[in-house]
């Protein structure tokens, strides 16, 4: 495939027409722009988009910037947001900005990678910030469309979130961009940067937008805060195991986005795996995704116990009655697991516990430590630990 045709593929909209094909025309490096604001400290698949379509760019020699949103996330970004977002402390900023950029270069390149923080020039005295404003209107901020829709939902919007995108727009004029890549829900914002880099009479920016990567639900957007998100870092088992809950329909979705090519006909649940084996290859390893996939065909196929499984010892452990002789077993399984008593109960009394592969019965809530010592218990499809005696 020619660079161009490499660069195009996959892309949502790229703008104005033909803008990005007169700039390559020209033979020269260009400077090619990414924004993310450090709101959350892991990155996921469908951060991993637009990175990949970035790494393509820096692959063909041209000048990745990765621009890390340290002031802006103070803002806080309305796209997609029928609410404001949380403001967060600069300490969590500043933790979210680190760990997201260790992450981000398991894709891209760190020595070919220009690395900023927009607090470097956002960071500006009171009269250069009421210069920027100046040159943006009101009625132009408010032709965005979640912006629209807040308005005729009689839902308030801070004045702070008109200023985001302003922010945002500034940030092409200070690294002087070439192109910016962002989700199709940030369009308003590159074109709007566009806006602020002609008013300070810096050459506009082509843009680039990349479809949203469905979340394991197969139908909204991938997120945290959802729960239908795989992240870059999860161990290659819980990856595994996430990417095989994706439902078959999003399948061409997710080789088109993560892999750059269609997925293959046939078996639904063949192309499936081979998905979930080349993505946690990507990130662990061949022999860490050979391992994830043997321990979801004895968990899941098999029905089995997996080999690897963590220890715990009982004498340390959550639930043990004072007189030494009974384990409470939703105490015992609220410390190990990280979940609430009620939920141990709750899980008990539906059948979703089991030793050795057997179902604990509903009303067994305390039994003696001497039947427990060298067991393995089980809770939902994918938790196990090995409990070990006093």
């Amino acid at each position: 495939m020619a660079d161009l045709d490499i660069l195009k593929r996959g892309a949502e909209e790229i703008l104005p027409e033909g803008a990005l094909e007169k700039q390559l025309a020209k033979g020269e490096p260009l400077r090619v722009k990414l924004g993310i604001d450090p709101t959350a400290p892991d990155i996921h698949l469908g951060h991993v988009v637009v990175l990949t379509k970035l790494a393509q760019f820096q692959r063909q020699g041209h000048t990745v910037v990765l621009i890390i949103g340290d002031y802006t996330a103070r803002v806080g970004d309305p796209s997609g947001r029928d609410f404001q977002r949380p403001i967060l402390s600069p300490e969590e900023i500043d933790a979210n900005a680190k760990t997201f950029q260790d992450q981000a270069f398991q894709v891209l390149d760190r020595d070919a990678t220009e690395i900023r923080f927009n607090s470097e020039w956002l960071d500006m005295p009171a009269q250069e910030l009421f210069r920027l404003m100046a040159k943006v209107t009101v009625a132009r901020l408010l032709e965005r469309e979640d912006f629209t829709k807040r308005m005729k939902a009689d839902q308030p919007i801070s004045s702070l979130e008109l200023l985001y995108p302003i922010l945002q727009g500034y940030d092409s004029v200070a690294v002087r961009s070439d192109v910016e890549l962002g989700g199709t829900d940030q369009k308003f914002n590159l074109l709007f940067a566009r806006d602020i880099q002609r008013s300070y009479d810096v050459p506009e920016q082509s843009i680039m937008t990349m479809p949203i990567l469905p979340g394991t639900d197969g139908v909204r957007r991938m997120s945290k805060s959802l729960g239908n998100y795989v992240g870059v870092t999860d161990p290659p088992e819980e990856m595994f195991g996430k990417l095989m809950r994706v439902p078959d329909e999003a399948m061409g979705t997710y080789y088109e986005l993560l892999l750059g090519e269609a997925a293959p006909a046939g078996d639904p649940m063949a192309a499936k795996r081979a998905l979930a084996r080349r993505i946690v290859e990507r990130f662990h390893g061949a022999e860490a995704a050979r391992a994830a996939e043997a321990r979801f065909d004895t968990v899941h196929v098999e029905r089995g116990i997996p080999e690897d499984i963590p220890e715990v010892s009982l004498t340390e452990a959550d639930g043990m009655q004072s007189n030494g002789g009974e384990v409470h077993l939703p105490a015992l399984i609220a410390g190990i697991f990280e979940i609430s008593s009620s939920e141990a109960r709750r899980l008990i009394a539906q059948g979703g516990v089991k030793l050795d592969g057997e179902g604990v019965p509903p009303d067994s809530l305390d039994l003696p430590v001497g039947e427990l010592g060298g067991r393995v218990l089980q809770v939902g499809k994918r938790r196990f630990v090995r409990l070990i005696g006093p």
